[in-house]
């Protein structure tokens, strides 16, 4: 990938989103409880304005997705629809032990495995629910990944490399539940 020429607007543009990032929350299907963690972040009681973390309504002005709940596949499309609907560079927060492997419903004949299994996630954060204070610390931990990023040229540098084991998963179809 071609760095972006360090432009004045390119790095107004960078500076804005470390120091003001917006987020939006998808719902896939859980029992709530995390939500009801997240919109307590987000009163002020916690004050999340002070590292100016926004809420927003559409993932089209959002640089974080926090992900609740375990991946069904009637949601599967849906959320890699919001993920791609993203501006560059995007990150991705998998909340709760649903978020991370499907929790209590894992195994379960609609459920995926974890939001990972959809589109990559960037930072996990564990509970059940998790408290506030992890949520900010998870998006400060964002925050931090998106500085790098940004001195690294991007988000390829944290890729890992593939191994050649001579095997090859075949790519997954939508809609197809992994083994």
């Amino acid at each position: 990938m071609s760095r972006a020429p360090a432009t004045l607007t390119n790095r107004l543009a960078a500076w804005a989103r470390v120091k003001s990032p917006w987020v939006s929350v998808f719902n896939t299907g859980s029992c709530n409880a995390c939500d009801i963690e997240v919109i307590a972040t987000l009163m002020p009681r916690f004050d999340v304005e002070r590292f100016g973390i926004l809420a927003k309504g559409s993932p089209r002005h959002a640089d974080i997705l926090i992900v609740t709940g375990p991946v069904t596949l009637k949601q599967e499309s849906r959320l890699r629809r919001i993920w791609e609907q993203m501006p560059e560079p995007k990150y991705v927060i998998a909340m709760g032990a649903c978020g991370a492997s499907g929790g209590v419903f894992q195994g379960l004949y609609h459920v995926m495995n974890g939001v990972d299994s959809v589109i990559p996630v960037d930072v996990f954060v564990a509970g059940c629910p998790p408290r506030p204070d992890e949520i900010i610390n998870a998006v400060v931990t964002c925050l931090g990944l998106m500085k790098e990023d940004l001195a690294h040229g991007g988000k390829e540098w944290r890729r890992k490399p593939v191994e050649s084991t001579g095997t090859a998963a075949a790519p997954r179809k939508e809609g197809e539940v992994p083994a």
